[in-house]
């Protein structure tokens, strides 16, 4: 065990007294929220150059009404209240008569404009959309424009074409047009919890949820996979360059070959665990002093280290053995896809085990030991729950299957270490592990 720890120590010293370690610490997190960081950075460097839309309306009812929306939307948001300073593009409509001999000419004649930069978009409404069902081939409504399909002015104009048309066809039915609006008023479903009783038998009304919830399980989730990355995925290519420099002969005359691939094991294991208490020390301290407590996942983070040990272990283990098999960087290149191919794969399942965590594909899924430590994880920490004795006994199958291998993987290194030019053929690696 002396042996042992002083490879660990060795390890981790190696990997924590560097600056890329440090490095990496800070990196990690802006790469994992790196498109949120710089949304919050760049909110306020949007062009605000006026956008000139043509509008080529077929009903001769919408255009006016797209006018004066549009003209209100400029008076309350381009121009900052407080400062005067413009922060949005103006939107100005212009109408312009439908070509109904030529609408393809017109089209291209517009569509040039636009790609010379003198327009930004162009809308042609059809003639029949207030009454679709009389000709559904002419009651349409189409946004030209180079990103029409992200514009967020197409989306505006949907919503102001759409609520119009209705208020027209109940104003033929008779109904008033300041009627109209009581009838149209839209009312969001709010997202609730569970009734449940609390600890003194009382009935506690249910809270209501939040989109922030969600965040939990995939912050942790992706947690999860970069200590993987950081902990367990170096052992293939660490090996491999000890064993290639003749560095593991030398460490061999005073170790045993599994002293050896336990104490780089264990070391990783003690990078990533360290790597995952600052993390996790330093988003409770954000999350503390912005007084979201209530989002805090205390429950989950017993599970998320067990999880995390017994992870780095097995997949320590297991790259740790295929990097004793490989004679140069070119085997350790060849080996390192297949290998992580069972660390990818639950990234592949985020969404439908998240949607419905409790639904078999997800129970079966999250019980393959491989899979289980980053799906099960994903799954207890879902607001929705998952019965309690599921990550039990996930985590007995993860702790056997851990156990095993080490021992597999035990055999394969301590065959492989010291043998040079035999190619990391799966025969060999099979072999090596049943055998010894």
């Amino acid at each position: 065990m002396r042996k042992i720890m002083r490879v660990v120590k060795r390890e981790y010293l190696s990997s924590v007294k560097t600056k890329g370690f440090i490095i990496a610490l800070i990196i990690m997190p802006i790469f994992m929220g790196g498109s949120g960081i710089a949304m919050f950075l760049f909110q306020g460097q949007v062009d605000t150059r006026d956008k000139r839309v043509i509008i080529l309306d077929q009903t001769g009812i919408l255009s006016h009404k797209i006018k004066d929306a549009a003209q209100a939307r400029n008076d309350a948001e381009v121009l900052d209240k407080e400062t005067g300073r413009k922060v949005k593009p103006a939107w100005i409509f212009e109408e312009a008569s439908f070509n109904a001999n030529n609408p393809k000419s017109q089209r291209l004649d517009l569509s040039e404009q636009v790609r010379q930069g003198k327009l930004h978009a162009f809308l042609e409404i059809g003639p029949s959309v207030l009454h679709p069902e009389r000709d559904r081939g002419s009651a349409y409504i189409q946004y030209y424009g180079k990103t029409a399909a992200l514009d967020p002015i197409r989306g505006w104009v949907n919503g102001v074409i759409n609520t119009h048309l209705r208020t027209v066809r109940l104003e033929e039915v008779g109904v008033r047009q300041e009627q109209a609006g009581h009838i149209l008023t839209w009312l969001e479903i709010a997202p609730m919890g569970l009734v449940s009783l609390d600890e003194s038998g009382q009935i506690e009304e249910a809270r209501r949820s939040s989109e922030a919830e969600a965040l939990a399980p995939l912050i942790l989730f992706f947690l999860f996979f970069m200590m993987i990355m950081m902990g367990a995925m170096p052992q293939l290519q660490s090996v491999m360059e000890e064993k290639t420099q003749r560095i593991a002969e030398v460490l061999l005359g005073s170790l045993e070959p599994f002293e050896f691939m336990a104490g780089k094991v264990i070391g990783g294991l003690c990078v990533s665990l360290t790597a995952a208490a600052v993390y996790v020390a330093g988003g409770i301290f954000l999350l503390r002093m912005l007084g979201l407590t209530d989002y805090i996942p205390y429950r989950i983070l017993p599970w998320f280290f067990s999880y995390l040990i017994l992870a780095i272990i097995m997949y320590g283990s297991m790259l740790a053995a295929l990097g004793a098999t490989c004679n140069d960087p070119k085997d350790a290149q060849n080996l390192t896809f297949p290998a992580m191919i069972p660390i990818f794969i639950p990234m592949f399942l985020i969404l439908p085990v998240l949607q419905e965590p409790a639904s078999t594909f997800a129970t079966v899924l999250s019980l393959i030991p491989p899979l289980t430590p980053m799906l099960m994880l994903l799954r207890v920490s879902a607001p929705a729950g998952i019965p309690m004795w599921q990550p039990w006994v996930g985590l007995v199958g993860v702790l056997f299957f851990a156990f095993g291998s080490v021992w597999a993987g035990g055999r394969i290194f301590r065959m492989a270490i010291l043998m040079q030019g035999i190619p990391p053929k799966l025969s060999n690696i099979l072999r090596w592990a049943v055998r010894g």
